[in-house]
């Protein structure tokens, strides 16, 4: 079992649930997030007062699969948020020691689905 997480551009979203859920992953969790990296950030004047601006608006994609389904779940988020741009985002892969589906109280493989 894995535990993906990435990266993406807000725009770029709706090309990565298209291309997940062609791959027959469904099940995802999705939230805001603000960071910074090699995209860096920019300089804005506001009433005469210079700010830089280095967290930039990202959403944050964490799924977890069985082993079968990460390297097709990679895949689909490349494919879809990939704009050859500095900022498309970055994937983390990490292990996911236990998983428990409350309502059934099915554990491991099963709960993930």
């Amino acid at each position: 079992m894995k535990l993906i997480i990435a990266y993406i551009q807000p725009a770029r979203l709706g090309n990565v649930k298209q291309e997940l859920f062609k791959c027959e992953v469904h099940k995802m969790s999705v939230m805001n997030a603000v960071g910074c990296g090699q995209q860096k950030g920019y300089t804005e004047t506001y009433r005469g007062n210079i700010t830089e601006v280095n967290l930039r608006p990202k959403v944050r994609i964490e799924i977890a699969v069985n082993e079968s389904f990460v390297k097709p779940t990679i895949a689909a988020i490349i494919k879809g948020a990939r704009s050859g741009n500095i900022g498309d985002g970055k994937i983390f892969v990490v292990d996911l020691g236990e998983c428990i589906r409350i309502r059934t109280g099915e554990t491991g493989s099963e709960a993930i689905g």
